[in-house]
């Protein structure tokens, strides 16, 4: 992983340093804000890394990332996905961690018009979807506004990779027609007025970011009305080896995020649909100890 410092310039992108890849992002970083420097045409691919294995990543992206000089990336991103990018591309670590210094979005952004402006091919690599809870769109915006076009690349959303992962259909005829997807995160003092909305017969939410504020998210639902024995399951570090489903009841959702303190990524469905899994996995398994 490569090491960041801060630039004091207000809005500046964190720049790489150190020996090689590092040397190398350093110049085109400096190239790129250049006083004078042409302007050439813009390769700048917002890609979705998917939910983390190097299988579940489209051949797109794959492409896209096997021919990049550059590479801007998430923490979320798998290590054999990181591991396609080219041995000569500038790479530039701009994930988010708990209590760890961090780029902002504004200096994300900088550091991608800068790059865009280089005429290299730059890849911008995000777990999941680029255009769910990924900022890609403010991302894509900032680049049109400047006068680039990013191209957007799909990648399977969490929510989809950790529920097939974990075994529960999102929708089921006769049980869920409908799904919603929602963040726990609230911009400063946000107040998330739409609970109501949230609480009808036959739907599934599926909560990313959510276990910070799964007390919230309990009181908000209970509160619009939802059945206290609504069927929840928390997917810890969903579509990896790590991967754990811990399941509750609405009424237990704080209790259990609790237990889960520390834990990352999260992933919270809630529906009638979670309690599908234990007899599809039974189901499975009986199934496998035959073949055996």
């Amino acid at each position: 992983m490569m090491k960041h410092e801060h630039s004091s310039q207000e809005g500046a992108p964190w720049r790489p340093e150190g020996k090689g890849q590092g040397d190398q992002g350093s110049a085109l970083f400096g190239a790129a804000r250049r006083e004078g420097s042409a302007m050439a045409q813009c390769h700048i691919s917002l890609v979705g890394a998917g939910p983390g294995p190097l299988e579940l990543l489209t051949l797109r992206a794959l492409r896209r990332i096997e021919a990049a000089e550059a590479v801007v990336y998430d923490r979320l991103v798998g290590a054999e996905i990181l591991a396609r990018i080219p041995v000569g591309a500038a790479r530039f670590d701009v994930g988010k961690r708990c209590g760890e210094p961090s780029p902002s979005q504004q200096e994300i952004n900088a550091l991608l018009l800068a790059l865009a402006r280089t005429g290299k091919r730059v890849v911008r690599l995000k777990g999941g979807d680029p255009l769910i809870f990924g900022r890609g769109g403010e991302e894509a915006l900032h680049l049109a506004r400047h006068g680039f076009e990013a191209e957007l690349v799909p990648g399977i959303t969490a929510a989809l990779g950790c529920a097939a992962s974990s075994a529960i259909p999102l929708t089921q005829r006769g049980l869920a027609r409908s799904v919603t997807l929602l963040t726990g995160h609230l911009q400063g003092g946000e107040q998330f007025g739409g609970w109501g909305a949230l609480v009808a017969a036959g739907h599934t939410l599926v909560c990313y970011m959510g276990l910070d504020q799964a007390a919230r998210i309990e009181a908000g639902l209970r509160g619009a009305g939802a059945d206290a024995a609504l069927p929840v399951a928390l997917i810890v570090a969903g579509c990896s080896e790590r991967e754990r489903v811990v399941r509750c009841r609405l009424d237990g959702l704080s209790r259990a995020a609790l237990a889960l303190e520390g834990e990352t990524p999260v992933l919270i469905i809630l529906g009638q649909v979670v309690a599908l899994r234990d007899e599809l996995k039974g189901l499975l398994g009986a199934l496998a100890s035959r073949v055996a």
